[in-house]
């Protein structure tokens, strides 16, 4: 059999390094080829041509690195079976005992994200432990700051939790937990299980590096496959998105955003809500939390038609300060 050419050879290597970068150096070791061959010298002859056929891109910096191009193939649209939303049961109102509105109306798709924005305290785990509750049967991941130890423990805290949610029977009938329960702190998208509802509470990120967000979304969105992320991140008083601005928003398919409604409660808005049946972007609600997890007295609000809850130098009577009024329920 005749030996391949050199540009068969770094054609066939080069399948196995797309989306990294090489050099000529690297490529001369990894094939073994002689310095004292034309060879090696042609190589970059080689790397010209497989440029102009779109394998490797040059770095443009006449330094001999290239940055090896991904394959991709034509994508087939029509004739292809089409794929129903997903079914996934929201948080409820455990004095209704009803999903929380407007769950129904939100469409959520294979891989998706849900992403809550939400201040330190004000239920963002509350939120993930129900989400992980109303699907437990479907063996959810749990993972993120929330949850267990730097000793790779179940937090005590999550112990709590858990045992403040005595509606819900947390193993099978071996004692097994229905849940996967992962000591992840961080590079989350290497650790999600694909296909599964991967629930990360919460991501951290350095100040001054916010705008992070954004790729670690976009990675954790690639890495679930068929099953959706649920993640959460803290939030400001008051700000329309996450630390991270509109950064937090550009991978989420659902977006929460999380604040205080009066002294006791939470109040609840829909920030960006990519699919859904009716209007659900802008909507807000307000509840309150019984022992951290239990979620009560659930309802919608519609905003007072004050100046975020004052009026000129005075507190707005209608509203109490809040800036929302309690919506008449219709029947």
């Amino acid at each position: 059999m005749p030996e391949l050419r050199l540009i068969d050879k770094l054609r066939e290597f080069l399948l196995t390094c797309q989306g990294k970068e090489v050099s000529i150096d690297y490529l001369r070791t990894e094939l073994k080829i002689d310095p004292a061959s034309p060879t090696y010298q042609s190589i970059r002859k080689s790397m010209l041509d497989l440029a102009n056929q779109k394998i490797v891109k040059p770095s443009g910096r006449k330094d001999g690195i290239y940055k090896v191009i991904k394959q991709v193939q034509r994508v087939q649209v029509f004739g292809r079976e089409r794929k129903p939303p997903l079914t996934v049961a929201f948080p409820r109102d455990y004095n209704t005992m009803n999903e929380i509105l407007p769950a129904r109306d939100i469409i959520i798709r294979e891989g998706d994200l849900i992403l809550i924005s939400g201040r330190s305290n004000f239920g963002k785990t509350a939120l993930c432990l129900n989400f992980c509750a109303e699907n437990i049967d479907s063996n959810p991941v749990l993972m993120g700051n929330e949850y267990t130890t730097i000793d790779h423990e179940p937090s005590p805290r999550f112990m709590q939790r858990l045992d403040n949610m005595e509606w819900i029977d947390w193993t099978n009938g071996d004692g097994i937990d229905k849940f996967e329960l992962l000591p992840v702190f961080d590079d989350y998208a290497e650790h999600i299980i694909k296909d599964r509802m991967n629930i990360i509470d919460w991501i951290n990120i350095d100040t001054g590096e916010f705008y992070l967000i954004g790729k670690i979304m976009e990675d954790i969105k690639r890495a679930v496959g068929k099953g959706i992320g649920v993640i959460t991140i803290q939030k400001a008083e008051g700000a329309d998105a996450g630390r991270g601005g509109q950064f937090t928003k550009d991978f989420a398919d659902v977006e929460i955003l999380l604040d205080s409604y009066g002294e006791h409660e939470i109040l609840m808005t829909f920030g960006k809500v990519k699919e859904s049946r009716c209007r659900v972007t802008g909507r807000s609600f307000a509840f309150g939390l019984e022992k951290g997890v239990k979620i009560t007295n659930y309802r919608e609000l519609s905003k007072c038609s004050c100046h975020k809850g004052w009026r000129g130098s005075k507190r707005c009577d209608e509203c109490n300060g809040t800036g929302y009024k309690e919506k008449p329920v219709e029947y």
